[in-house]
C-alpha cells in the first residue's frame, strides 16, 4: 500500500473499514488509484475511495452492501 493512501485511511480513521472490506476491493481500489497517471487523479481518487468507504454503501461508484 502507498504511503500516502495509508496516511490518508489513518488520518481519517477509516483503516478499520477499509480492511472490512473483502480482499478483491481493497486490491482494485489501490489499482485504481496507482493507475492515475496525474498526482490529481490519484488524489481525486483516493478522495472517492475515502468517502466511500465513510458512506459504506459504495464500492468504485457502484452500490454495495457490507455482508
Amino acid at each position: 500500500m502507498p504511503e500516502f493512501v495509508a496516511f490518508a485511511l489513518k488520518t481519517h480513521h477509516l483503516d478499520k473499514a477499509y480492511l472490512q472490506r473483502p480482499p478483491y476491493q481493497r486490491n482494485d481500489y489501490l489499482s485504481w488509484i496507482n493507475r492515475a497517471k496525474r498526482e490529481a487523479t490519484k488524489q481525486k481518487r483516493l478522495k472517492q475511495m475515502l468517502d466511500e468507504l465513510t458512506a459504506e454503501k459504495e464500492y468504485v461508484g457502484m452500490k454495495w452492501k457490507p455482508k
